[in-house]
Protein backbone atom coordinates (compact mmCIF):
# COMPACT_ATOMS: atom_id res chain seq x y z
CA UNK A 1 0.00 0.00 0.00
CA UNK A 2 0.91 3.93 -0.80
CA UNK A 3 1.08 6.08 1.50
CA UNK A 4 -0.62 9.39 0.42
CA UNK A 5 -1.31 11.23 3.42
CA UNK A 6 0.48 14.42 4.72
CA UNK A 7 0.44 16.06 7.89
CA UNK A 8 1.04 19.75 7.33
CA UNK A 9 1.85 21.80 10.55
CA UNK A 10 2.55 25.51 10.75
CA UNK A 11 4.02 26.16 14.16
CA UNK A 12 3.78 29.52 15.92
CA UNK A 13 5.67 30.61 18.89
CA UNK A 14 2.50 29.84 20.97
CA UNK A 15 0.49 27.84 18.36
CA UNK A 16 0.28 25.19 15.90
CA UNK A 17 -1.99 24.77 13.25
CA UNK A 18 -2.37 21.56 11.57
CA UNK A 19 -3.95 19.70 8.66
CA UNK A 20 -4.34 15.97 7.35
CA UNK A 21 -4.78 15.68 3.48
CA UNK A 22 -4.96 12.31 1.55
CA UNK A 23 -3.02 13.64 -1.40
CA UNK A 24 -4.58 10.77 -3.58
CA UNK A 25 -7.75 13.01 -4.25
CA UNK A 26 -6.28 16.46 -2.22
CA UNK A 27 -8.77 15.97 0.11
CA UNK A 28 -8.92 16.94 3.62
CA UNK A 29 -8.84 14.38 6.32
CA UNK A 30 -8.54 16.37 9.33
CA UNK A 31 -8.26 20.45 10.42
CA UNK A 32 -7.26 21.88 13.96
CA UNK A 33 -5.56 25.11 15.78
CA UNK A 34 -3.72 24.39 19.27
CA UNK A 35 -3.59 28.40 20.68
CA UNK A 36 -1.78 29.24 23.67
CA UNK A 37 0.50 27.14 24.36
CA UNK A 38 1.93 27.24 27.79
CA UNK A 39 -0.62 29.12 29.20
CA UNK A 40 -3.48 28.12 31.84
CA UNK A 41 -6.20 28.91 29.26
CA UNK A 42 -4.28 26.79 26.00
CA UNK A 43 -6.95 25.56 23.89
CA UNK A 44 -7.23 22.84 21.02
CA UNK A 45 -9.94 22.54 18.34
CA UNK A 46 -9.80 19.72 16.10
CA UNK A 47 -12.53 18.85 13.38
CA UNK A 48 -12.39 16.08 12.06
CA UNK A 49 -14.10 16.08 8.05
CA UNK A 50 -14.43 12.26 7.73
CA UNK A 51 -16.75 9.80 9.61
CA UNK A 52 -19.54 12.38 10.25
CA UNK A 53 -17.60 13.33 13.79
CA UNK A 54 -18.20 16.70 14.84
CA UNK A 55 -15.71 19.22 16.09
CA UNK A 56 -13.43 18.71 19.92
CA UNK A 57 -12.33 20.99 22.01
CA UNK A 58 -9.86 20.59 24.64
CA UNK A 59 -9.25 23.65 27.22
CA UNK A 60 -6.52 23.39 29.62
CA UNK A 61 -2.55 23.99 30.23
CA UNK A 62 -0.52 22.41 26.95
CA UNK A 63 2.66 23.37 28.81
CA UNK A 64 4.64 22.93 25.57
CA UNK A 65 4.95 21.96 21.65
CA UNK A 66 5.87 18.63 22.54
CA UNK A 67 2.57 18.31 24.90
CA UNK A 68 0.69 19.90 22.03
CA UNK A 69 1.63 17.57 19.01
CA UNK A 70 1.06 14.81 21.54
CA UNK A 71 -2.65 15.84 22.28
CA UNK A 72 -3.02 16.47 18.28
CA UNK A 73 -1.77 12.86 17.58
CA UNK A 74 -4.66 11.97 20.22
CA UNK A 75 -7.24 13.82 18.67
CA UNK A 76 -5.99 12.16 15.18
CA UNK A 77 -5.85 8.78 16.53
CA UNK A 78 -9.59 8.73 18.08
CA UNK A 79 -10.96 9.31 14.42
CA UNK A 80 -8.32 6.36 12.92
CA UNK A 81 -5.78 8.96 11.63
CA UNK A 82 -3.24 8.41 14.08
CA UNK A 83 0.42 9.47 13.01
CA UNK A 84 1.63 5.71 13.40
CA UNK A 85 -0.60 4.46 10.27
CA UNK A 86 1.21 3.57 7.91
CA UNK A 87 -0.82 5.68 5.33
CA UNK A 88 1.25 8.70 6.34
CA UNK A 89 3.77 10.03 4.02
CA UNK A 90 5.36 12.71 5.46
CA UNK A 91 4.84 16.04 7.76
CA UNK A 92 5.50 19.07 5.76
CA UNK A 93 6.47 21.90 7.63
CA UNK A 94 5.99 25.64 6.74
CA UNK A 95 9.13 27.16 7.72
CA UNK A 96 9.28 30.93 7.10
CA UNK A 97 12.78 32.12 6.05
CA UNK A 98 15.11 29.49 3.71
CA UNK A 99 17.68 32.64 2.75
CA UNK A 100 19.15 32.11 -0.71
CA UNK A 101 19.50 28.49 -0.22
CA UNK A 102 16.54 26.70 -0.08
CA UNK A 103 15.05 27.12 -3.43
CA UNK A 104 12.66 24.32 -3.32
CA UNK A 105 11.01 21.97 -0.46
CA UNK A 106 13.41 20.30 0.94
CA UNK A 107 14.14 16.72 3.07
CA UNK A 108 14.78 17.43 6.63
CA UNK A 109 18.25 16.14 7.45
CA UNK A 110 20.99 17.83 10.73
CA UNK A 111 22.41 20.13 7.83
CA UNK A 112 19.26 21.52 7.11
CA UNK A 113 17.92 21.91 10.58
CA UNK A 114 22.03 23.79 11.35
CA UNK A 115 20.99 26.83 8.17
CA UNK A 116 17.27 27.36 9.90
CA UNK A 117 19.24 28.05 12.89
CA UNK A 118 21.60 30.58 11.27
CA UNK A 119 18.75 32.25 9.54
CA UNK A 120 17.20 33.06 12.91
CA UNK A 121 18.48 36.63 13.01
CA UNK A 122 16.91 37.82 10.03
CA UNK A 123 13.38 35.74 11.00
CA UNK A 124 13.96 36.04 14.56
CA UNK A 125 10.25 36.00 15.73
CA UNK A 126 9.39 33.08 13.31
CA UNK A 127 12.42 30.39 12.84
CA UNK A 128 12.81 29.88 16.37
CA UNK A 129 8.83 28.46 16.56
CA UNK A 130 9.66 27.18 12.95
CA UNK A 131 12.33 24.94 14.39
CA UNK A 132 10.63 23.70 17.57
CA UNK A 133 7.65 22.34 15.52
CA UNK A 134 9.83 20.31 13.54
CA UNK A 135 12.48 18.89 15.97
CA UNK A 136 8.79 17.75 18.37
CA UNK A 137 7.50 16.20 14.93
CA UNK A 138 10.97 14.59 14.32
CA UNK A 139 10.56 12.84 18.31
CA UNK A 140 7.06 11.86 17.73
CA UNK A 141 7.73 10.02 14.42
CA UNK A 142 12.26 9.85 13.43
CA UNK A 143 11.28 7.30 10.76
CA UNK A 144 9.05 9.58 8.77
CA UNK A 145 10.39 12.12 5.93
CA UNK A 146 10.07 15.55 7.36
CA UNK A 147 9.87 17.92 5.11
CA UNK A 148 10.67 22.17 5.15
CA UNK A 149 8.61 24.03 2.72
CA UNK A 150 9.79 27.73 2.72
CA UNK A 151 7.85 30.88 2.75
CA UNK A 152 10.83 32.65 0.88
CA UNK A 153 11.57 29.60 -1.59
CA UNK A 154 9.20 30.90 -4.27
CA UNK A 155 10.85 34.52 -4.37
CA UNK A 156 14.50 32.93 -4.66
CA UNK A 157 13.42 33.86 -9.02
CA UNK A 158 13.82 37.52 -8.38
CA UNK A 159 16.66 38.64 -10.31
CA UNK A 160 19.40 41.17 -8.80
CA UNK A 161 18.00 44.29 -10.03
CA UNK A 162 14.89 43.44 -7.67
CA UNK A 163 16.52 41.39 -4.23
CA UNK A 164 19.32 44.17 -3.74
CA UNK A 165 19.60 46.80 -1.88
CA UNK A 166 21.44 50.00 -3.39
CA UNK A 167 23.52 49.89 -0.04
CA UNK A 168 27.09 48.68 0.09
CA UNK A 169 27.58 45.38 -1.12
CA UNK A 170 30.06 44.12 1.31
CA UNK A 171 27.96 45.27 3.93
CA UNK A 172 24.92 43.42 2.59
CA UNK A 173 26.81 39.93 1.70
CA UNK A 174 28.20 40.18 5.13
CA UNK A 175 24.93 40.52 7.09
CA UNK A 176 22.76 38.57 4.40
CA UNK A 177 20.67 41.82 3.93
CA UNK A 178 18.64 41.31 0.71
CA UNK A 179 15.10 40.88 -0.17
CA UNK A 180 13.94 37.73 0.65
CA UNK A 181 10.21 38.38 0.28
CA UNK A 182 7.40 36.00 2.47
CA UNK A 183 4.15 34.53 1.61
CA UNK A 184 5.62 32.54 -1.13
CA UNK A 185 3.32 29.01 -0.71
CA UNK A 186 0.56 31.62 -0.91
CA UNK A 187 1.59 33.96 -3.94
CA UNK A 188 2.69 30.38 -5.75
CA UNK A 189 -0.66 29.17 -5.02
CA UNK A 190 -2.77 31.92 -6.50
CA UNK A 191 -0.53 32.62 -9.31
CA UNK A 192 -0.60 29.06 -10.52
CA UNK A 193 -4.63 29.16 -9.41
CA UNK A 194 -5.00 31.99 -11.24
CA UNK A 195 -3.65 30.91 -14.71
CA UNK A 196 -5.94 27.73 -14.57
CA UNK A 197 -8.80 29.88 -14.00
CA UNK A 198 -7.87 31.74 -17.37
CA UNK A 199 -7.62 28.38 -18.61
CA UNK A 200 -3.88 28.54 -19.30
CA UNK A 201 -0.15 27.12 -18.31
CA UNK A 202 1.24 29.33 -15.90
CA UNK A 203 4.00 29.37 -18.38
CA UNK A 204 1.99 31.62 -20.46
CA UNK A 205 0.54 34.02 -17.87
CA UNK A 206 1.83 37.39 -15.96
CA UNK A 207 -0.18 37.36 -12.51
CA UNK A 208 0.13 40.17 -10.04
CA UNK A 209 -0.96 38.23 -6.48
CA UNK A 210 -2.08 40.77 -3.86
CA UNK A 211 -2.55 39.05 -0.42
CA UNK A 212 -4.28 41.21 1.92
CA UNK A 213 -4.64 39.58 4.91
CA UNK A 214 -3.51 41.18 8.84
CA UNK A 215 0.50 40.92 7.01
CA UNK A 216 0.12 41.79 3.39
CA UNK A 217 2.22 41.65 0.63
CA UNK A 218 1.88 41.58 -3.36
CA UNK A 219 4.19 40.30 -6.25
CA UNK A 220 4.89 40.20 -9.49
CA UNK A 221 4.77 36.63 -11.73
CA UNK A 222 6.17 36.43 -14.80
CA UNK A 223 5.20 33.12 -16.16
CA UNK A 224 4.97 31.02 -12.93
CA UNK A 225 8.03 33.01 -11.48
CA UNK A 226 7.84 35.90 -8.96
CA UNK A 227 9.83 38.95 -10.64
CA UNK A 228 9.11 41.26 -8.10
CA UNK A 229 7.52 41.44 -4.29
CA UNK A 230 6.63 43.81 -1.51
CA UNK A 231 7.75 42.00 1.50
CA UNK A 232 11.92 42.43 1.94
CA UNK A 233 14.31 41.64 4.25
CA UNK A 234 12.03 41.43 6.71
CA UNK A 235 7.99 41.40 6.43
CA UNK A 236 7.91 44.75 7.31
CA UNK A 237 8.53 46.16 3.86
CA UNK A 238 5.82 47.15 1.20
CA UNK A 239 2.25 47.65 1.95
CA UNK A 240 0.41 49.38 4.75
CA UNK A 241 -0.69 46.19 7.01
CA UNK A 242 -2.98 45.80 9.91
CA UNK A 243 -0.24 46.74 12.74
CA UNK A 244 2.76 47.39 10.19
CA UNK A 245 3.44 50.53 8.91
CA UNK A 246 4.74 49.33 5.22
CA UNK A 247 7.34 51.25 3.24
CA UNK A 248 8.94 54.38 5.15
CA UNK A 249 11.77 56.44 4.81
CA UNK A 250 14.85 54.84 6.60
CA UNK A 251 15.76 58.04 8.41
CA UNK A 252 12.31 57.70 10.64
CA UNK A 253 14.45 55.36 12.41
CA UNK A 254 17.53 57.61 13.60
CA UNK A 255 14.84 60.83 13.85
CA UNK A 256 12.82 58.67 16.61
CA UNK A 257 15.99 57.67 18.27
CA UNK A 258 17.45 61.01 18.32
CA UNK A 259 14.54 63.43 18.77
CA UNK A 260 11.97 61.23 20.81
CA UNK A 261 14.88 59.08 22.61
CA UNK A 262 13.39 55.39 21.62
CA UNK A 263 15.72 52.71 21.70
CA UNK A 264 15.86 49.97 18.93
CA UNK A 265 13.57 48.00 20.35
CA UNK A 266 11.34 50.79 20.69
CA UNK A 267 11.15 51.61 17.27
CA UNK A 268 10.54 48.09 16.46
CA UNK A 269 7.72 47.79 18.59
CA UNK A 270 6.15 51.06 16.83
CA UNK A 271 6.88 49.66 13.22
CA UNK A 272 5.71 46.44 13.40
CA UNK A 273 3.25 46.58 16.30
CA UNK A 274 1.72 49.65 16.54
CA UNK A 275 1.64 51.00 12.84
CA UNK A 276 -0.41 49.83 10.00
CA UNK A 277 -4.54 50.48 10.13
CA UNK A 278 -3.99 50.35 13.89
CA UNK A 279 -1.68 52.93 14.34
CA UNK A 280 -3.71 54.97 11.78
CA UNK A 281 -6.99 54.79 13.18
CA UNK A 282 -6.95 51.87 16.48
CA UNK A 283 -8.32 49.50 14.21
CA UNK A 284 -6.26 46.71 12.07
CA UNK A 285 -9.84 44.97 11.69
CA UNK A 286 -10.85 46.04 8.16
CA UNK A 287 -14.27 45.22 8.78
CA UNK A 288 -14.25 47.58 12.02
CA UNK A 289 -13.33 50.06 9.26
CA UNK A 290 -15.62 50.47 6.89
CA UNK A 291 -18.56 49.77 10.02
CA UNK A 292 -16.73 53.25 11.14
CA UNK A 293 -16.39 55.00 7.40
CA UNK A 294 -20.01 54.30 7.06
CA UNK A 295 -20.59 56.24 10.17
CA UNK A 296 -18.83 59.09 9.46
CA UNK A 297 -15.38 58.40 10.82
CA UNK A 298 -12.42 60.30 9.33
CA UNK A 299 -9.80 58.79 11.21
CA UNK A 300 -10.64 55.42 9.62
CA UNK A 301 -11.57 57.11 6.31
CA UNK A 302 -7.98 58.75 6.25
CA UNK A 303 -6.51 54.77 7.34
CA UNK A 304 -8.66 53.59 4.53
CA UNK A 305 -7.22 55.50 2.06
CA UNK A 306 -3.79 55.26 3.06
CA UNK A 307 -3.87 51.89 2.65
CA UNK A 308 -5.69 52.08 -0.83
CA UNK A 309 -2.99 54.49 -2.02
CA UNK A 310 -0.09 52.16 -1.02
CA UNK A 311 -1.89 49.22 -2.84
CA UNK A 312 -2.45 51.41 -6.03
CA UNK A 313 0.85 52.11 -6.23
CA UNK A 314 2.06 48.75 -6.27
CA UNK A 315 -0.29 47.47 -8.78
CA UNK A 316 1.40 50.53 -11.54
CA UNK A 317 4.80 49.29 -10.03
CA UNK A 318 4.15 45.76 -10.84
CA UNK A 319 2.70 46.43 -14.23
CA UNK A 320 5.55 48.69 -15.27
CA UNK A 321 8.02 45.72 -14.40
CA UNK A 322 6.07 42.70 -15.73
CA UNK A 323 5.21 45.10 -19.15
CA UNK A 324 2.34 42.63 -19.52
CA UNK A 325 -0.71 41.78 -17.21
CA UNK A 326 -2.93 39.05 -17.80
CA UNK A 327 -4.46 39.41 -14.21
CA UNK A 328 -4.65 40.64 -11.17
CA UNK A 329 -5.56 38.35 -7.70
CA UNK A 330 -6.75 39.12 -4.51
CA UNK A 331 -6.38 36.75 -1.86
CA UNK A 332 -6.57 36.01 1.89
CA UNK A 333 -8.62 37.56 4.66
CA UNK A 334 -9.31 41.09 3.16
CA UNK A 335 -8.73 40.15 -0.29
CA UNK A 336 -11.04 37.63 -0.50
CA UNK A 337 -13.79 39.03 1.55
CA UNK A 338 -13.46 43.08 1.42
CA UNK A 339 -15.76 43.95 -1.78
CA UNK A 340 -14.86 47.78 -0.88
CA UNK A 341 -11.08 46.91 -0.51
CA UNK A 342 -11.11 45.16 -4.28
CA UNK A 343 -13.44 48.07 -6.15
CA UNK A 344 -11.20 51.03 -4.37
CA UNK A 345 -8.02 49.67 -5.26
CA UNK A 346 -9.46 48.93 -9.21
CA UNK A 347 -11.32 52.40 -9.49
CA UNK A 348 -9.35 54.92 -11.75
CA UNK A 349 -7.80 52.07 -13.55
CA UNK A 350 -9.45 51.34 -16.59
CA UNK A 351 -6.42 53.12 -19.08
CA UNK A 352 -4.81 49.82 -17.88
CA UNK A 353 -7.27 47.49 -18.51
CA UNK A 354 -8.86 46.99 -15.37
CA UNK A 355 -12.68 47.10 -15.03
CA UNK A 356 -14.43 45.70 -12.14
CA UNK A 357 -18.24 44.23 -12.33
CA UNK A 358 -19.89 45.35 -9.60
CA UNK A 359 -22.24 42.61 -9.21
CA UNK A 360 -19.73 39.90 -9.50
CA UNK A 361 -17.59 41.99 -6.78
CA UNK A 362 -20.16 42.62 -4.46
CA UNK A 363 -20.83 38.14 -4.40
CA UNK A 364 -19.76 36.35 -1.95
CA UNK A 365 -18.27 32.98 -2.66
CA UNK A 366 -15.44 30.47 -0.97
CA UNK A 367 -14.74 29.60 -4.70
CA UNK A 368 -12.33 31.06 -7.35
CA UNK A 369 -13.63 33.33 -9.37
CA UNK A 370 -13.57 36.26 -12.10
CA UNK A 371 -14.97 39.24 -10.82
CA UNK A 372 -13.91 42.32 -13.85
CA UNK A 373 -16.07 43.35 -16.33
CA UNK A 374 -16.39 41.21 -19.65
CA UNK A 375 -14.96 43.91 -21.28
CA UNK A 376 -11.71 44.71 -19.38
CA UNK A 377 -8.38 43.74 -20.71
CA UNK A 378 -6.53 42.63 -17.61
CA UNK A 379 -8.69 39.64 -16.04
CA UNK A 380 -9.46 40.75 -11.76
CA UNK A 381 -10.03 37.48 -10.21
CA UNK A 382 -10.57 36.59 -6.38
CA UNK A 383 -8.52 33.44 -5.57
CA UNK A 384 -8.91 32.31 -2.11
CA UNK A 385 -5.53 30.86 -0.95
CA UNK A 386 -4.51 27.34 0.44
CA UNK A 387 -1.12 27.52 1.78
CA UNK A 388 -1.64 24.31 3.75
CA UNK A 389 -2.37 22.50 0.17
CA UNK A 390 0.15 23.80 -1.72
CA UNK A 391 2.55 22.74 1.42
CA UNK A 392 1.07 19.28 1.16
CA UNK A 393 1.18 19.34 -2.89
CA UNK A 394 5.22 20.17 -2.36
CA UNK A 395 5.26 17.42 0.09
CA UNK A 396 4.50 14.85 -1.41
CA UNK A 397 6.06 15.42 -4.46
CA UNK A 398 9.43 15.46 -2.97
CA UNK A 399 8.80 12.03 -1.18
CA UNK A 400 6.37 10.15 -3.40
CA UNK A 401 7.27 7.32 -5.45
CA UNK A 402 7.48 7.94 -9.13
CA UNK A 403 3.62 6.87 -10.30
CA UNK A 404 2.27 7.19 -7.23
Amino acid sequence: MTATRVLVLNSGSSSVKYQLLDMRDASRLAVGLVERIGEETSRLVHTPLTGGAGKRERIGSIADHSAALKAVAEELTQDGLGLDSPELAAIGHRVVHGGLKFTAPTLITDEVMAEIERLIPVAPLHNPANITGIRTAQALRPDLPQVAVFDTAFHTTMPESAARYAIDIETADAHRIRRYGFHGTSHAYVSRRTAALLGKDPSEVNVIVLHLGNGASASAVAGGRCVDTSMGLTPLEGLVMGTRSGDIDPAVTFHLKRVAGMSADDIDELLNKKSGLLGLCGDNDMREIRRRIDEGDERARLAFEIYIHRLKKYIGAYYAVLGRVDAIAFTAGVGENAAPVREAAIAGLEELGMTLDPELNAERSDRARIISAASARVAVAVVPTDEEMEIARQTFALVAPEGA
